[in-house]
């Protein structure tokens, strides 16, 4: 006979420390994609949301919110203004991590490591996806940069759509792209009474994978 706390884990699927994909998943891409893919049917906004943390030139850690735009086996892309906090920082000191927070699935994922650019092609594909005034507003943003009035901005942006009335919109060479390659991912599930799922991938020189799971 269980008690009531024995009867709620075991009917509480996020609980089950053994179960699903987490416990049968030999690396983490194919693992993340299945995740994502979940969470675009169940977020109600903006599930390619990450926190990405960087650190400045005093050593002290920084984080924001940024939108994923690609993942592969090579990594997760990422693009911004290259003058920007972040860009400066990353150049500075090219490790980063990420942190995908599901609030629908009661999931993240945790991402670290080393940071390096897109090709010219990449960054020139996207930028041409984007919609019109997203590239004028990279052309008119400086980025991370004090401004004056919002008045100020909405001049930019009307400049440039007056030097770039119709056709293609280069892609500013101040903008682009950043892949985070990862050397470490960990996912976490909910789970009842805190006792949540916690696995962690590790990539070897090899570049094979290693997975241990952690206390909650």
């Amino acid at each position: 006979m269980t008690d009531g706390y024995e009867t709620a884990l075991a009917e509480d699927d996020g609980a089950k420390l053994t179960s699903g994909d987490l416990a049968e998943a030999r690396e983490p891409i194919a693992l993340f994609s299945k995740w994502l893919a979940e969470a675009i049917e169940s977020e109600p906004n903006d599930p390619t949301a990450m926190a990405l943390a960087t650190i400045d030139e005093a050593g002290l850690p920084d984080a924001r919110m940024v939108l994923l735009k690609a993942h592969d086996a090579e990594g997760f892309v990422f693009y911004t203004n290259l003058g920007s906090e972040k860009g400066r920082q990353l150049a500075a000191q090219p490790k980063a991590a990420l942190l995908f927070h599901w609030k629908s699935l009661r999931r993240q994922v945790r991402v670290r490591g080393n940071v390096e650019a897109v090709t010219e092609d990449e960054a020139d594909a996207y930028f041409a996806s984007r919609p019109r005034l997203a590239r004028l507003g990279a052309w008119a943003s400086r980025q991370s940069e004090p401004l004056e009035s919002r008045f100020a901005l909405e001049q930019r942006v009307a400049r440039y759509a007056a030097r770039y009335p119709a056709g293609t919109i280069p892609r500013p060479p101040f903008w682009s792209g950043y892949r985070l390659v990862p050397a470490e991912m960990e996912f976490w599930r909910d789970g009842a009474f805190r006792l949540h799922d916690r696995m962690r991938f590790t990539r070897g020189d090899d570049g094979g994978w290693t997975k241990v799971r952690l206390y909650p």
